[in-house]
């Protein structure tokens, strides 16, 4: 269970997040999504206690991070990949791993094996491992402990096709045997495969969250063109429905038809085109969300 409670950061007077509030229940991948600069990483970091918020709380398994007794334990975390030890081979971290979180070194062969990283591999240095491997040791040294939650920003960074399947068939299973999952990525379509519920972060605030069939039911949207679309633009903001332009002079528009066409009549906007939008699901529904609030 992962709960966030109206968190905010500021820096120097720049709000960096501001009152984010979502809930992670036992048995599900929540995908937490957002354009680069959106909060995300500032998020995490500041669940797991790495960056102190200026407002608001997170708790992990009921209590604030730091004060989980051993919690490599009880939360797996993985927030960079680069962050290993270069100089150490891929057995060495985990072997410290296991000595720091205090479970029995059979651990480390069973984590090596678990993530794909043969023994050759596992004897090579850090340092001379490419992303995709380091994403995996890093997974290796979320999961030694057998925690109940997991934490992960970009987790598939670096990974090839066989092992985006991998870690998604991996976080699906953990989930299914009882597992939180905290997922950051900006692989749309394989965080679409994997998570049950979505937090869409813009502009270091909430732009919706819910579950996935919640979200995805309209997600493609209709498709509106007008002889006026600067008019058009300003109706639909009006009416307050979320719409970017799709580069050829229409708009999508997240909302119904009639709810579309309702809000050109009402400005006398004279419509030219009106129709279900040729939808992509969460990538359709993660452009509409955010247009404008990359920062």
């Amino acid at each position: 269970m992962i709960e966030v409670e109206r968190l905010s950061k500021r820096y120097r007077g720049a709000e960096a997040v501001r009152d984010v509030t979502f809930r992670c229940a036992p048995g599900t991948v929540t995908g937490f999504l957002g354009p680069n600069g959106a909060g995300k990483s500032t998020t995490m970091r500041m669940i797991c206690g790495l960056t102190p918020p200026s407002d608001g709380a997170a708790t992990v398994l009921g209590r604030p991070y730091r004060r989980i007794a051993n919690p490599g334990r009880h939360v797996g975390v993985l927030l960079d990949a680069a962050a290993q030890h270069a100089g150490r081979s891929g057995r060495e971290v985990l072997a410290l791993t296991a000595r720091t979180v205090g479970v029995e070194q059979r651990r480390v062969g069973e984590m090596l094996e678990a993530v794909g990283l043969p023994a050759k591999a596992a004897r090579r240095r850090v340092g001379a491992y490419s992303l995709g491997m380091r994403q995996r040791l890093g997974l290796a040294q979320a999961l030694i402990g057998d925690p109940k939650v997991l934490i992960l920003d970009e987790p598939a960074n670096g990974l090839d096709p066989e092992g985006i399947f991998w870690m998604r068939s991996l976080l699906r299973g953990f989930a299914d045997r009882g597992g939180t999952v905290l997922l950051s990525s900006h692989l749309l379509r394989e965080v679409e495969a994997v998570a049950d519920r979505f937090v869409v972060i813009a502009g270091g605030r909430i732009a919706a969250q819910g579950a996935k069939e919640e979200l995805l039911g309209d997600a493609s949207g209709v498709l509106v063109r007008a002889t006026d679309p600067a008019a058009l633009h300003a109706a639909l903001a009006g009416a307050r429905l979320p719409s970017r332009p799709d580069g050829t002079g229409a708009y999508l528009v997240q909302g119904s038809a009639e709810a579309a066409g309702h809000a050109a009549a009402r400005a006398g906007v004279v419509l030219t085109e009106l129709r279900q939008a040729n939808g992509n699901g969460l990538e359709e529904l993660f452009l509409t969300l955010t247009h404008g609030a990359t920062r």
